[in-house]
């Protein structure tokens, strides 16, 4: 078997800093099966939340995938998913449902495949999916947004964007891996608050990664250890595995949403300029940066019934660490006060600044494929829906409180700012 450490970021429960008595369950409490290990060296290189827990916790025998376990029938129906892998309305909620919860897993075996990149890279099945299933066990599962699904989805948004000409033609199977790497693993062990919470709660992790991507630096150094631990690479020569390792952490760190301007005026520039050389290595990985970072964020580009759900869920995960920081008197983050953040309200400002510059710049990249056109055509209508939304919600606020009689000046204006995002 293969034992390892179960150790989960989110909990502020250490002895420092202002908030000692704060313990921030929101993560997943399995609980081992198997014995107890051996005292070999067991904490995974570079990633602190092992190593920090790693003279703690037992070890025990990571249970394998329950995925071969399903009824033949749900097995039929995903394996036929799995041949429309490259359609941009592939329902990940019902895949999920239909492998058992192991979308993230079964999705990335089928796309290394599908590529190639086992038999050129001579990866071995067993420890690919060793190595997927520990990836998948990381991502915690009671977030409602941050979870292995929408890994998964993020996943199978990068094999779309993968495919898009201007990309593949000019693509090594070194970048399709970095690329299914990085979307897979992008917010492994994430806590479901984010990088200013962990810093006003003196979290060790803000205090490792000294304020900056705090969340990004976790993620990318996780998956290192993981790919160390579980020796995916272990065969390739050394300086190939560092420089897969470098590779993915700058991808990773790329979808630090702070860094959305950074990205921007560059690829703005490039364009511009015409200037991308896609036969160069770093121009590529640039691009493989862009993508990722529209895979990240494309949620409002799908079909309104899986944009929606991802919507719903995004704030719920708000307004519980909204929650979290009223019961502990912090400040309340913005779009996390579920009493002032409607979802509709955030969405149409998340849309508006965040998703169509970037997505414009994507499409003049691409060269309005039919795939660029479909997901603005989804963002400009999905816009409009919580534009509906929201007025019907302002509709019903403005009744209720002219039955009250108790309007005011200040909510008007309130109201008046809302609709103009």
């Amino acid at each position: 078997g293969d034992a390892r450490v179960r150790g989960q970021t989110g909990v502020v429960s250490e002895r420092r800093g202002s908030y000692p008595f704060i313990d921030f369950r929101l993560l997943n409490n399995t609980t081992l099966s198997g014995e107890i290990g051996t005292k070999k060296k067991v904490k995974r290189l570079l990633s602190f939340q092992r190593y920090f827990h790693a003279s703690r916790l037992l070890r025990g025998i990571v249970p394998q995938a329950s995925l071969y376990l399903l009824d033949e029938d749900y097995l039929g129906q995903a394996r036929h998913m799995l041949s429309k892998v490259g359609m941009w309305d592939f329902d990940i909620f019902l895949f999920d449902r239909l492998t058992n919860g192991n979308s993230l897993v079964t999705l990335l075996c089928h796309l290394f495949n599908v590529h190639g990149l086992i038999h050129h890279f001579q990866l071995d099945m067993v420890t690919l999916h060793r190595f997927l299933v520990m990836v998948q066990e990381d991502y915690h599962s009671q977030n409602p947004y941050h979870n292995a699904v929408h890994a998964a989805d993020v996943t199978q948004a990068m094999h779309c964007y993968l495919k898009e000409p201007k990309l593949a033609n000019f693509l090594t199977p070194s970048d399709i891996m970095l690329g299914l790497l990085a979307a897979a693993a992008h917010d492994v062990d994430h806590p479901g608050v984010n990088q200013p919470f962990l810093i006003k709660t003196k979290h060790h992790l803000a205090s490792l990664y000294q304020n900056v991507s705090v969340l990004e630096n976790h993620h990318w150094r996780s998956t290192v250890g993981m790919l160390r631990e579980s020796r995916l690479l272990a065969h390739l020569p050394k300086e190939v595995t560092e420089d897969i390792e470098q590779q993915l952490g700058s991808l990773i760190l790329a979808t630090d949403i702070n860094r959305q301007n950074e990205f921007l005026i560059r690829l703005k520039s490039h364009l511009d300029n015409q200037d991308l050389r896609l036969e160069d290595a770093q121009d590529r990985h640039f691009m493989l940066q862009i993508a990722l970072k529209c895979a990240d964020i494309c949620n409002p580009c799908r079909l309104w019934d899986l944009s929606k759900q991802w919507s719903e869920r995004v704030c719920e995960e708000f307004y519980r660490q909204g929650d979290l920081e009223q019961k502990f008197e912090l400040e309340i983050s913005p779009l996390c006060n579920q009493q002032k953040d409607t979802i509709p309200s955030i969405q149409i400002g998340f849309m508006t600044y965040i998703v169509e510059p970037l997505f414009e710049r994507w499409a003049q990249f691409t060269g309005d494929t039919p795939l660029s056109e479909n997901m603005l055509n989804h963002l400009r209508r999905n816009k409009t829906k919580w534009r509906s939304l929201l007025h019907k919600q302002h509709s019903s606020s403005s009744r209720s409180s002219d039955h009250s009689g108790q309007v005011t000046g200040s909510q008007e204006q309130t109201l008046n700012e809302e609709e103009t995002p």
